[in-house]
């Protein structure tokens, strides 16, 4: 298994995953150009991505996905909702419609779109399952609701929302209005509360963990690292791999 954080904040995100016999990207939300600049560094070929999973239809996960899969005819797995919602920036691809909730398979891998609570058009997160083990990506979360808890046991490799620091936000510049749209279930989960969560899932087999989608207003790498120390010393029961994701540059490609 390979896992590779292409992207990841407010302007845009894109993960790589590939298992045995399968390579999808989850979300295109950078620019064709930009998105295809950073796989050719870390050394990945768009021409054998096999499909495109997209978890909503805010662009900064859905700006490329179209232009992506009509370059290199590539599906595009999304719900029957955001494929309503995203005709136009999706004609003239094959999408395959997915019910949010209901597992699914494609090739040697099941994937299964977990509901979520953010604020877009019937949003999920993935956990997809191979023979190389299980990886999950849950961003824009706003909560962590107990069927994202137990679907995500048991991964190898996560990719975890870490949004933003409380006290950056709440001392921060953004009018009230967004920043209670932030701290709601509708919004972003905190450093904090990913956290908690990232010690509900530890378990020995856990390898990589992707802190995801901060906020360059109201978070700080500095803040990100030091829950991730925190998550290894608070802990004896595995040591896996932290990765901050960056918004303007890739991260390596693991392999697991």
């Amino acid at each position: 298994m390979k896992i590779c954080s292409l992207a990841s904040g407010s302007k845009g995100n894109c993960l790589y995953l590939e298992t045995g016999d399968s390579r999808v990207l989850v979300d295109v939300g950078l620019s064709l150009r930009e998105t295809l600049l950073r796989m050719a560094e870390v050394g990945i070929d768009p021409t054998r991505v096999d499909a495109l999973l997209v978890t909503h239809e805010h662009i900064d996960h859905l700006r490329s996905v179209g232009s992506f899969a009509r370059k290199f005819d590539v599906p595009v797995f999304a719900s029957h909702l955001l494929r309503q919602k995203s005709e136009k920036l999706l004609k003239k691809t094959r999408v395959h419609q997915f019910e949010s909730g209901v597992a699914f398979t494609f090739r040697d891998i099941q994937i299964d779109p977990i509901p979520i609570t953010h604020d877009s058009c019937d949003p999920v997160g993935f956990v997809i399952d191979s023979s190389e083990g299980r990886a999950g990506s849950v961003t824009d979360l706003g909560m962590v609701t107990h069927l994202v808890r137990e679907k995500l046991r048991g991964c190898r490799a996560l990719n975890l929302e870490s949004n933003h620091d409380v006290d950056m936000l709440m001392n921060g510049p953004y009018p009230w209005e967004l920043k209670q749209r932030i701290k709601s279930r509708h919004g972003h989960l905190s450093n904090g509360e990913t956290l908690e969560l990232l010690h509900d899932l530890a378990h020995e087999g856990l390898n990589t963990v992707i802190m995801a989608h901060l906020s360059e207003v109201n978070n700080h790498p500095d803040h990100v690292e030091r829950s991730g120390r925190s998550f290894l010393k608070d802990q004896n029961i595995c040591a896996p791999r932290m990765i901050i994701g960056d918004q303007y540059k890739a991260s390596a490609l693991v392999e697991m």
